[in-house]
């Protein structure tokens, strides 16, 4: 089965660097994707957990269309700019 299009919301659900090296390696499987939506909203995910979503995100060779909502973890400017060089 190709997926074409992914939204998650896992707001507010206490997923730390570990789940999102997880949900990371998850979404590096989807390579066919078009357009991912992910909102990981009030969690605890630092600039690491951010490097293993960024790596994950950019697997996607086919992506075009992405909304990533992180507002209220534990992102500093590292990893800020680390996702920023990711895409």
């Amino acid at each position: 089965m190709t997926v074409a299009s992914l939204y998650l919301d896992l707001s507010d659900n206490r997923i730390d660097d570990i789940g999102a090296k997880y949900l990371g390696e998850g979404i590096s499987k989807c390579v066919n994707i078009t357009s991912l939506n992910l909102n990981f909203n009030v969690n605890s995910i630092s600039e690491n957990g951010i490097k293993y979503l960024g790596e994950g995100i950019s697997n996607c060779a086919s992506l075009i269309s992405i909304d990533l909502c992180l507002s209220n973890n534990k992102i500093d400017d590292i990893g800020a700019k680390f996702l920023g060089e990711r895409f």
